[in-house]
């Protein structure tokens, strides 16, 4: 079993224009479900890691958000709206970087980081994804990571 504690956690969300549509229960919107959630996970998190979790929304283009907590989680909402293509391998290639610089630096927890990668669909660049994942896993020490 995977141990929750001294972990840290990165959310990467889709925000393509697929997110838009209107297609979950209730006719709401995937991206106003994601929102809710996202908060579910904060809030979950916080109970692991009172420090918050690392949020990144992506499309075309990226953006980060360090220390999100639950209460955060509305205003990252606000600022994007779902638009663009699923670009999904610089967004990884960041969240990993990250990481590996906090483990070099000392500043990573240390039972790794759990990363999330949540989409409604597949990569527009699964070459870059693909590639991304297999250097990553060379920087790996631990099977815990």
């Amino acid at each position: 079993m995977i141990d929750l504690e001294n972990r840290d956690y990165t959310l990467i969300i889709d925000k393509s224009a697929s997110m838009a549509k209107k297609d979950c229960e209730g006719g709401r919107r995937r991206w106003d479900v994601m929102q809710e959630t996202t908060f579910g996970l904060a809030s979950k998190c916080e109970e692991f890691s009172p420090d918050g979790i690392t949020v990144y929304t992506f499309s075309s283009l990226f953006r980060r958000y360090d220390n999100v907590t639950a209460s955060k989680v509305e205003q990252i909402f606000s600022e994007n709206e779902p638009v663009g293509r699923t670009e999904m391998g610089e967004v990884l290639k960041d969240a990993l970087k990250s990481y590996f610089k906090r483990k070099e630096q000392g500043q990573a927890k240390l039972g790794g980081e759990i990363i999330l990668v949540v989409t409604d669909g597949q990569p527009d660049n699964h070459q870059a994804v693909i590639k991304t994942i297999i250097n990553a896993t060379q920087k790996i020490d631990r099977d815990e990571e």
